[in-house]
């Protein structure tokens, strides 16, 4: 059930619940259009996208990025390693890590997954996002993220 506030107090559980599940709903209909359309999903959609504009970065800036336990990065760069998408190198400051780079096969396929997930993304958010309520909103999410991240607020503790 949607939660609203018309200038009162925000209703806290009822606002968790609307973004828990806005996020879990785009999610999965992005899930669902990326394997359809590129045999891949979301989150290596993800990170695929963030190797592409961050090239060299370690799994722990992966980990930090998406708030998630290195254990669980590492998984996921080796399946992207298995697919040919991405190559470790060696990291010259500090030999227990490596960096990862897109393959030209990875650069090819995040180019045209993007061009998927943003007319998915648009089609699902555009009637909400086009109206005077999207804006403040978006801006909203971000100021939030920010505070988030400025104060390092849910990184996983392993």
């Amino acid at each position: 059930m949607a939660s609203t506030s018309s200038g009162g107090p925000v209703d806290l559980p009822g606002f968790f619940a609307d973004l828990v599940r806005c996020e879990t709903r785009l999610y999965n209909a992005l899930n669902d259009r990326l394997r359809e359309r590129h045999a891949i999903v979301t989150s290596q959609f993800e990170f695929l996208r963030f190797l592409r504009d961050h090239p060299g970065s370690r799994v722990a800036d992966l980990a930090t990025e998406f708030a998630i336990g290195i254990g669980a990065t590492s998984k996921g760069a080796d399946r992207l390693e298995k697919h040919g998408w991405v190559i470790r190198r060696p990291n010259p400051a500090d030999r227990r890590s490596s960096l990862l780079h897109l393959t030209d096969d990875g650069l090819r396929l995040v180019e045209a997954a993007q061009e998927t997930f943003t007319e998915t993304l648009g089609e699902l958010t555009a009637a909400t996002l086009n109206s005077p309520t999207g804006p403040p909103a978006a801006q909203a999410l971000a100021d939030l993220r920010s505070a988030l991240e400025r104060d390092q607020i849910g990184l996983p503790t392993g």
